[in-house]
């Protein structure tokens, strides 16, 4: 149960980012998902109680934050690549008290879909195809057969999934949506979008 003192940290976007180092905080505005957003993506996954989120390429971890505070009776998990952005992820985890959470370190090409219900998806490929000063760092081989690659997949990972699977993208370029999924919910002119498996 989140007291009062550590809920005050999801009343706006501004005092989520403040738990953050500086740098963290300056990257936040391209690269971590908005706390409007991650709440709108989270109540839309959350589909039943029990359910398993899964947020490919977590980053610092404000999607997994906000859908464990809004969405308490469902679990979520991120998965990221670096392990610096684990460990902020999980300091603001302790800060927040947020305890339907759970962050993985590991790349997500390797780990076994099969336990997770729903899925977020803020675009972490693009980063292969944007100029170096879009980036977040240098430690990762960056090139656009990589993004072809993390693309494929995710699209033979969601395509995997039963009937009934639900995603949210967000600012995605829609390679790693098999043909199975049909949008249910938009918002943001089309920037996020709700996807249901049928």
């Amino acid at each position: 149960m989140i007291d009062p003192e550590q809920a005050h940290y999801f009343s706006s976007n501004a005092d989520l980012d403040s738990i953050y180092p500086e740098r963290i905080r300056q990257l936040s505005k391209r690269h971590w998902t908005p706390l409007g957003v991650a709440k709108k993506a989270a109540q839309f996954l959350a589909a039943k109680p029990g359910d398993k989120i899964l947020d490919i390429g977590s980053g610092v971890g404000k999607f997994c934050l906000v859908g464990g505070h809004f969405c308490p009776e469902q679990h979520f998990y991120g998965i990221e690549q670096r392990r610096e952005l684990i460990e902020h992820a999980e300091a603001a985890q302790a800060l927040t008290g947020v305890e339907n959470v759970t962050f993985i370190h590991g790349d997500f090409t390797r780990l076994d879909v099969t336990p997770y219900n729903h899925f977020y998806f803020y675009n972490s490929f693009y980063e292969h195809l944007v100029e170096s000063d879009d980036r977040i760092d240098d430690e990762v081989d960056y090139s656009e057969g990589m993004y072809n690659f993390n693309a494929r997949a995710l699209y033979q990972a969601l395509d995997s999934k039963p009937v009934g699977t639900r995603v949210v993208t967000f600012h995605s370029l829609l390679d790693e949506m098999p043909q199975g999924y049909q949008l249910a919910y938009s918002s943001l002119g089309m920037l996020l979008k709700g996807w249901i498996k049928v």
